[in-house]
């Protein structure tokens, strides 16, 4: 019986390795950017030999869950610089405590050179799809009525999983656009809470915040407005936080006709968010298919001082990441109380670094990259990030690989056997870094990042060093190089850098516009404001026809 039993799971182990086979064939058939086909010229055997003992151990990890893929969990934190989370010793150095998180990057490993894009919208697209933003024609962060989103056309992880049997759910912000095709419900998750525009809307543009001094001329209470004409020059009737189900129309919650948003309105609703991922957390767990879960908190962004601080710090940012990590704390407790730790995948990691702009009184700081927000410097690009998979991803284990945020979607996919999903229409930029997590330090497939500021290609990271892309006419000979290792804050171009460097640089530059000649951009998603929202208040309804008028 026995010996029948072994000869089932030999059989087994070799259909999945036929299959996999199929699936590596399509894998090369993926469009990825010219550096990752230059490097795959160079080490494409190799990876070929590694892949196949890694769909061996992702089939004997399945085998082990029931024939079940892994659930995942990711947790996106807005604004963070590199080094504000997962250390003791910078906890004492900033007086931000926060014990939960650095407890659970003990349990996983540490990406110590993830890659993000510079603001919040660009990085949620280029997780969400794979592609770097500005292949969708996402160029910067919004912030009232704009028309524009994430394109039905764009294919997100979401609906990958799906095609995989996955139940999806997200929870927090979005910040995708403010069009019907743009919400997370109509981009592949089964349900979804969340606000229509983001943090400045919903913590800056307040009657507190003006009292704060963090929000000035917006409140008409700050000013007499003696000389003010324009009664739509400051944004009205904006939506706030909805909820929706695949295939059904948005709700907004949380807010009556007439009914003034606070700074009250804004803690509830963070709260709320926190309530709904536990719940959705349990919900997803009770039944018998793999799940795909997002919590991407508004929180530690928040421009108000509480009553009494918790954090030594006390910032309003600050104190905000400190109160987060309490409710991370709580969500990791309950992936463990349920029983699915060891065949759930958790990526915690934040999208950009700290909005340098309230640096001081925020309670952030740069740390030890220069730049933050909005910037293509180490300090805008450059977060923390950790992943745990117990039994699979070493506890306690580090990797100084380049990582960027779109490899996730790569990755992400092929744990869960959807490959064969992936759109070949367009360039993926995500590299499959399975490699990496379950074979631990240097193995990832990727040595460079395109730092982009919008549709600018601003710098071009090659291993340890980074050239800051000169203006038209300067040769790459005299354009500024870094080496990161040695100037972290890239404040010292040294010239014998880029004499050696600057022609390798310019290669990378050209080989990427030629992939972007063959597969030109896609375009933004363009469509009428708060569309598919069943309960739009009069205000809301009446800021759009404002919009409109002049569309």
């Amino acid at each position: 019986m026995e010996d029948k039993t072994m000869v089932k799971q030999a059989l087994w182990i070799v259909s999945i390795l036929l299959a996999s086979s199929v699936a590596m064939a399509q894998e090369t058939s993926i469009v990825h950017d010219g550096e990752f086909e230059f490097l795959r010229a160079q080490f494409g055997e190799e990876w070929d030999a590694q892949d196949l003992k890694i769909d061996t151990r992702l089939a004997e990890i399945r085998e082990t869950n029931g024939g079940k893929p892994p659930n995942i969990l990711y947790i996106l934190i807005d604004d963070v610089s590199f080094g504000q989370m997962g250390s003791r010793t910078l906890n004492y150095v900033t007086g931000i405590d926060t014990p939960n998180i650095n407890e659970f990057a003990s349990e996983g490993m540490s990406l110590m050179r993830m890659y993000t894009e510079p603001s919040c919208t660009p990085t949620r697209a280029a997780f969400l799809t794979g592609r770097q933003p500005y292949r969708a024609g996402i160029e910067e962060v919004k912030v009232a009525l704009v028309g524009e989103g994430l394109a039905a056309e764009e294919v997100t992880i979401a609906e990958i999983l799906k095609e995989e049997g996955y139940n999806t759910s997200h929870v927090g912000k979005w910040h995708q656009g403010d069009i019907e095709q743009a919400y997370p419900h109509n981009q592949g998750f089964d349900w979804a809470a969340f606000p229509l525009h983001q943090q400045v809307q919903l913590s800056l543009m307040t009657r507190e915040a003006m009292q704060a001094n963090n929000m000035l001329g917006f409140h008409a209470s700050g000013q007499s407005n003696e000389f003010a004409l324009d009664q739509r020059f400051n944004p009205y009737g904006l939506v706030t936080g909805v909820e929706a189900e695949a295939g059904g129309m948005a709700r907004e919650v949380d807010l009556e006709p007439g009914e003034e948003w606070t700074q009250a309105h804004y803690e509830e609703m963070n709260e709320r968010y926190q309530r709904q991922i536990i719940e959705q957390l349990e919900d997803l767990a009770a039944k018998d298919e793999p799940f795909f879960l997002q919590y991407w908190p508004l929180y530690p962004l928040n421009f108000v001082y509480p009553e009494q601080a918790i954090s030594r710090n006390g910032g309003f940012h600050a104190d905000k990441l400190q109160l987060l990590d309490g409710w991370l704390g709580e969500l990791f407790e309950k992936v463990d109380e349920l029983g699915i730790s060891d065949n759930t995948i958790v990526v915690l990691m934040a999208d950009n670094g700290l909005m340098y702009h309230y640096e001081g009184t925020s309670g952030l700081s740069q740390l030890i990259y220069r730049g933050g927000k909005t910037q293509h410097l180490e300090g805008g690009v450059r977060t923390d990030a950790f992943v745990r998979w117990p039994g699979v991803i070493e506890a306690g284990s580090a990797a100084g690989d380049i990582v960027h945020v779109s490899d996730l979607f790569t990755t992400f996919a092929r744990i869960a056997g959807a490959t064969e999903h992936i759109p070949r229409d367009r360039v993926i930029d995500g590299i499959d870094q399975t490699a990496l997590l379950l074979e631990g330090e240097g193995n990832s497939r990727r040595d460079y990042v395109y730092n982009y500021e919008g549709l600018t290609l601003r710098s071009v990271v090659k291993r340890e060093f980074k050239m800051h892309v000169p203006p038209p006419g300067v040769p790459g000979a005299a354009a500024p190089v870094f080496n990161i290792y040695r100037d972290p804050r890239e404040e010292n171009p040294q010239i014998g850098n880029a004499l050696w460097a600057g022609a390798s640089f310019q290669d990378m530059i050209k080989r990427h516009v030629l992939k972007i000649n063959e597969y030109p951009h896609l375009p933004l998603g363009k469509g009428k404001p708060y569309e598919g929202i069943e309960n739009l208040r009069p205000e809301s309804v009446e800021t759009r026809e404002v919009f409109d008028s002049w569309h």
